[in-house]
């Protein structure tokens, strides 16, 4: 069954150069994303509650962007990013998260991503 592709934002009261240390480092990482993460080469492995996740490490550019590949989805078209935007007016930065999931576990996912991005903004002190 194919996979619904879908974005959600989330504003986030930080710099853009500190937020991706947190979305893109395995240290940043396990603060906020996983129990802990670990990274050999372009490989992490990100554990929850003693279950092990790995993905790849597909692309990054530095302040900006990071977008991994789940091991399970290799061969595929799927990935999540995690994009660091910054509004050209405001300098408000938005995280903006670009996920696959079911079709039916669209809104699921999307809840997860909320829980996951609120821990997220307590490790920054951005609430």
């Amino acid at each position: 069954m194919p996979k619904t592709k879908y974005q959600i934002e989330f504003a986030i009261k930080s710099s853009p150069s500190l937020l991706y240390n947190y979305i893109s480092n395995p240290s940043g990482l396990s603060e906020w994303f996983a129990d802990n993460v670990n990274s050999r080469g372009e490989k992490y492995t990100f554990i929850w509650d003693g279950h092990e996740e790995s993905a790849f490490l597909m692309k990054l550019k530095q302040d900006s962007y990071v977008r991994f590949q789940w091991e399970d989805d290799e061969d595929t078209k799927y990935f999540f990013e995690l994009n660091i935007v910054v509004d050209e007016l405001t300098n408000d930065v938005s995280l903006v998260i670009t996920d696959f999931a079911e079709s039916d576990e669209v809104e699921e996912s999307k809840q997860l991503w909320e829980s996951q991005i609120e821990d997220l903004k307590k490790v920054l002190g951005s609430i």
